[in-house]
């Protein structure tokens, strides 16, 4: 993973916003309806050729390919993993059901809009196993084909793949005899998917929301300590399954929920710190722009980042539509490479995916990308100013 030498590089979370052809099929498929699987192929290729010349059009450093050949962050497991079947009853947030005339709202601005849900996802009916590397080799070799001819015109790539932790919050276990045992079994069965990515030349991203959003979902009207037990079987099987990778060519996400709420009822960072730290990976992801989260950045002042780790900092908030004046993003990477102490060690990013699955975006596609051009263009201010030149 490199470091910003000379200059604040920039990334993104991952998901990039979806054509709507694609996500028609994507919702249709999910509602069990036929697609033409050849159909979604197409437009599939079409849409990450479009998303890799976007994100380097907008002056991205750090690319992938919009995971826009998935469903979702999540649910696109089932179409790569046996066991599963049924449809989960995910709870929704705590802080949306603390003020339910806001769901109600939430409900009329989405309503009619074609969707994948996370809060339907399927459930583990039976021991759940990664079938074939096939589809994670294909992905990985058509990401490959297609940055070919953009060689030198972006720093490195990456490819995201679930935390076990949130795969077994969103896809919920209707088998094993415990949490603790799915989590498991869900790690051994992701290192497969871990180790492709890797042995594909690629960075390795860890999304892990369930480091911070399950404190206000799964784990809601529990006592902190059981959900920082439940964090720390995460970890454990994350860090079994990076046994064999160099912790530099991994990166771990964790946010507190990518949706537009009050998010009065989130864990603080603080309060999590000690546990996803000790997660073997070279470069962590936090939501640092939104509102509930901003003021977090205090906490690197106590030089507390492992020595061995960049941070990367979302500094476009991703629930808004508000585009980010490129002076704001600057402020905020100064703030935070002030805090840490070494703007080498940050990398800018946001605070998390622009479209988690497929329809579900807060963001209208347009802004979306206006809001990263923002993103490149902060990060050129601020790197003028704390790198010189």
């Amino acid at each position: 993973m490199q470091p910003s030498r000379t200059r604040f590089l920039t990334t993104h979370a991952g998901s990039l916003p979806k054509p709507a052809a694609l996500t028609a099929l994507y919702a249709r498929r999910a509602r069990g309806e036929a697609v033409a699987e050849e159909h979604v192929a197409t437009l599939t290729e079409s849409a990450t050729a479009e998303v890799i010349a976007q994100q380097i059009e907008t002056g991205l450093d750090v690319i992938n390919n919009g995971e826009v050949g998935r469903e979702s962050f999540i649910t696109y497991l089932q179409h790569r993993m046996s066991g599963f079947g049924g449809q989960s009853q995910r709870r929704a947030m705590a802080d949306l059901l603390h003020y339910p005339g806001y769901i109600e709202l939430l409900g009329q601005m989405r309503g009619g809009r074609e969707n994948v849900s996370l809060l339907r996802a399927p459930q583990a009916l039976s021991a759940v196993r990664y079938v074939s590397s096939a589809a994670i080799d294909g992905e990985c070799a058509q990401l490959a084909r297609m940055l070919a001819p953009h060689a030198g015109r972006y720093a490195e790539a990456f490819v995201s793949s679930p935390s076990p932790g949130i795969v077994a919050s969103a896809m919920q276990n209707a088998f094993y005899d415990d949490l603790d045992a799915y989590v498991n079994a869900l790690g051994d069965a992701l290192a497969l998917e871990y180790r492709a990515i890797i042995a594909h030349g690629f960075l390795l991203q860890i999304d892990a929301p369930d480091l911070a959003l399950e404190r206000h979902t799964l784990f809601q009207d529990k006592p902190l300590a059981d959900f920082l037990a439940f964090a720390r079987v995460v970890v454990a099987a994350i860090n079994r399954a990076l046994a064999q990778i160099p912790p530099e060519r991994v990166r771990l996400h964790v946010c507190w929920g990518n949706y537009e709420g009050p998010h009065d009822r989130d864990v603080a960072l603080a309060d999590i710190w000690d546990v996803i730290a000790q997660v073997r990976a070279g470069g962590l992801l936090l939501s640092m722009a939104n509102p509930r989260h901003c003021h977090e950045h205090r906490w690197f002042e106590r030089g507390c980042l492992p020595a061995h780790a960049l941070l990367i900092p979302g500094v476009i908030d991703t629930t808004t539509n508000y585009v980010e004046h490129p002076e704001a993003v600057a402020d905020r990477l100064e703030r935070i490479s002030a805090a840490v102490g070494d703007p080498r060690r940050i990398i800018a990013g946001t605070d998390c995916g622009l479209e988690s699955s497929a329809g579900n975006s807060m963001l209208n596609p347009a802004i979306a990308w206006a809001k990263l051009r923002a993103l490149s263009e902060g990060a050129a201010i601020a790197s003028r100013r704390v790198f010189g030149g």
